[in-house]
């Protein structure tokens, strides 16, 4: 699972050209430069911006204010392969951390799925391949002989 996240400084917009890569929850309309480059790096390695895909309140959307206080972005993103989207379940930004920044806390909950292998492993029964019909008699009386003897099958 491939995950990339920082502050991109990229403005991400509601253009409908980026709605697969972006989803529809941007705070934006419009994207700038560096929100144009993202979804393109986006695009190119497969990745969606998990960031803008789930809905919030446009208050939990922003993580950065200017100095001001009156201009609220959203430059902060979460990429993550489309393969994986799924295992994001939240991302949200927390304005009540304390810290000497103009930026805002952003956390994701992410679910972690592991792979298992339920197959059990098979042990090679000769005895099996004797009772085969789709052998010969010289094969199936060789097998039988070393089945018997206990001599070893060699790789060719």
């Amino acid at each position: 699972m491939k995950i990339v996240l920082g502050d991109f400084n990229a403005k991400v917009g509601k253009e409908d050209i980026f709605k697969p890569t972006v989803g529809n929850e941007c705070l934006h309309l419009y994207s700038n430069d560096k929100g144009v480059r993202t979804v393109n790096f986006a695009t190119s390695k497969n990745l969606a911006v998990k960031s803008t895909m789930i809905p919030h309140r446009n208050f939990h959307k922003h993580n950065s204010t200017t100095p001001d206080g009156k201009n609220h972005n959203y430059i902060e993103h979460i990429l993550i392969e489309r393969r994986w989207h799924s295992s994001i379940l939240d991302v949200r930004g927390f304005r009540g951390a304390e810290r000497d920044s103009d930026h805002y806390l952003l956390v994701a909950n992410i679910r972690e799925r592991s792979a298992v292998n339920n197959q059990a492993v098979q042990k090679f029964d000769g005895n099996r391949l004797i009772s085969g019909t789709y052998m010969n008699w010289r094969l199936r009386n060789s097998i039988r002989l070393r089945l018997q003897t206990g001599v070893q099958f060699r790789r060719t």
